[in-house]
């Protein structure tokens, strides 16, 4: 058994970000990657894929992002930094290490990792985000014998999809991007409601990250239904309403089942396709915590990162979990502070 203050379990940007303040405070931690490397969520992304926050607010405490300023990161060159990142602090990481189970007795916290070792910390805080897990309609087997299917999360470029029309089931960033780039060499289809756009010049703006993304999410009920309307599709980024039309993707209700083995529209229209593309999102991958963490809805029940319901627990990256910036690349540091410095607190009492 090693016993810690405190155990991180996620090695990627909220993991990395509670280690450096963890650190900063003088705490005796570890912090526990399921990957080989840090920041390979980031390597198994698309492609293509560019983020919308320029790399001046992608930067962790203490090291610059090694770009310009301006310019957006690729997922590779966001997991190039990650890796940097762990390295250039000598972070005390175990990779390659998958939690199995978290239990809490006497104020104490017990992670079992699937290798058997076993850590024991004052306080644990989870650091893989909101979107671990890929979601897939339970309908999307009645598919077969169909078209070819993957989830967003197994797409890299054109070369995985086979010749003919593909439908893109989701219409948030991803699945925007993703139509896009299809387009050039097939007939696609866009199922889902509109989630509308923002100008990737907002995220860009120094005044907006300040006066807008940085303030609080309200508490109670107002804040409960904010972070409920994020775990929808996000609005498009890269992408406009203009711009997939201007690709010639087709735009469709969204998919409310299967007919004969292909996708049902909710106008009823049945789409006969080559392939699908699932950009259907993510659940929070927490299934080795404690089942006292989560509340009614399946989510973790905290306040600003700080457990409601289990003393020493907290978390960082989750979506508006703290401000309007939360569970973005650009909110993550800022959280980490709040909730370290927040569990010290109440370790002290």
């Amino acid at each position: 058994m090693t016993e810690v203050d405190t155990v991180v379990v996620g090695g990627g940007t909220a993991g990395l970000a509670a280690a450096w303040h963890l650190r900063a405070a003088g705490k005796r931690f570890v912090v526990l990657e399921r990957d080989d490397r840090p920041g390979d969520v980031w390597r198994r992304r698309y492609d293509s894929l560019r983020l919308f926050t320029p790399a001046r607010f992608c930067r962790l405490p203490g090291l610059p992002f090694p770009l310009d300023p301006r310019a957006h990161p690729s997922g590779t060159e966001m997991a190039d930094y990650l890796s940097e990142y762990a390295e250039h602090f000598a972070m005390p990481l175990h990779t390659g290490v998958r939690v199995r189970s978290h239990t809490v007795a006497g104020g104490q916290h017990r992670i079992t990792a699937d290798n058997g070792t076993v850590f024991e910390a004052d306080s644990v805080i989870a650091a893989t985000g909101a979107f671990g897990v890929p979601m897939i309609p339970a309908f999307a087997g009645d598919l077969s014998p169909g078209p070819p299917q993957m989830h967003s999360a197994d797409y890299r470029n054109p070369a995985n999809v086979p010749p003919g029309p593909v439908l893109i089931v989701g219409a948030g960033t991803s699945a925007g991007d993703i139509a896009v780039e299809l387009a050039r060499e097939h007939e696609v289809w866009m199922a889902g409601p509109s989630t509308g756009s923002v100008p990737v010049a907002l995220s860009r703006s120094r005044v907006l990250q300040r006066l807008v993304f940085s303030r609080r999410v309200p508490s109670g009920a107002l804040g409960g239904l904010v972070r409920a309307k994020v775990r929808r599709a996000a609005p498009l980024v890269w992408q406009s309403p203009a711009s997939l039309r201007a690709a010639g993707v087709h735009r469709v209700p969204r998919v409310a089942g299967t007919r004969d083995g292909r996708p049902r529209l909710a106008d009823g229209r049945v789409l006969d396709v080559a392939s699908v593309v699932w950009c259907t999102g993510y659940r929070p991958g927490f299934g080795w915590l404690t089942p006292r963490a989560f509340g009614p809805d399946g989510w973790p029940a905290h306040r600003r990162g700080i457990s409601a319901t289990v003393p020493g627990l907290g978390f960082v990256g989750l979506p508006f979990q703290n401000t309007f910036s939360s569970g973005l690349v650009s909110g993550i540091p800022t959280d980490a502070a709040v909730v370290v410095n927040r569990l010290a607190r109440h370790r002290s009492r």
